[in-house]
């Protein structure tokens, strides 16, 4: 079941400053995976050992979980991984505008809140501003996994994300959605899912060499795709 946290409350809109890579890793050179909405933090706990020359980072709002995150790596002496609590679309701008050229290597964000009512819509997680941070701090090449099991949220973030002109998705794969999961590891969510024989809706891009855009314009952009006009209009 998920737990609601409401990004929009005063709370979580008071910015957090995250650290730098240097007091996050012993080896703060490595590639970075960055996971959006890391939740109890099981994703990255798996792929971290798998992938030992990769940083990973996951930032999540619930502080009860990451805290429970944060204890499990501890006990695995896991170097390579941290657990941040934050407001991705209020602490994550700036961190992601100081990383080194070059360093953020993946993104994933997978099964975030769907927030269904269309008053509520501004509490998803992947607003037109995340995104062209997204944008200007992966390299070409660089990889954004995004998954949900529900169409009416995946949708809007594959509509933000092409609109950003920044992000092409593998020719190999199918469309409208890849059929299997790119990555080693499933998340908690995607396992349930699958168990209850129901679909899991997955896009994979890779960041293209088009400059990354005005987050004012994507916005713009993103409001034209979520509400065209009605014809004849």
């Amino acid at each position: 079941m998920r737990q609601h946290v409401n990004p929009l409350s005063r709370v979580h809109q008071q910015p957090r400053p995250l650290p730098p890579l240097v007091e996050l890793f012993a080896q703060p050179q490595l590639p970075l995976h960055l996971d959006i909405g890391s939740a109890r933090g099981r994703f990255l706990l798996a792929m971290a050992p798998l992938q030992p020359g990769t940083n990973f980072l996951g930032v999540e709002i619930r502080r009860v979980l990451v805290e429970a995150a944060e204890h499990d790596r501890r006990s695995l002496q896991l170097d390579n991984l941290r657990f941040l609590f934050c407001n991705a679309n209020v602490s994550l701008l700036d961190w992601l505008a100081q990383l080194p050229p070059g360093r953020l290597q993946r993104v994933t964000l997978q099964f975030p809140d769907p927030w269904f009512k269309k008053r509520h819509q501004k509490r998803r997680v992947l607003q037109p501003a995340l995104v062209a941070a997204l944008a200007a701090a992966l390299p070409p090449g660089g990889e954004l996994l995004l998954q949900s099991d529900v169409e009416a949220v995946i949708v809007p973030m594959v509509q933000v994300t092409e609109a950003s002109g920044c992000f092409e998705r593998p020719a190999e794969d199918p469309r409208p959605y890849r059929p299997t999961n790119p990555l080693p590891v499933a998340t908690e969510r995607e396992q349930h899912v699958l168990s209850l024989g129901l679909p899991v809706y997955r896009v994979l891009y890779r960041r293209n060499g088009a400059a990354a855009p005005d987050p004012g314009g994507l916005e713009q952009a993103a409001c034209r795709t979520h509400n065209p006009p009605t014809p004849g209009a």
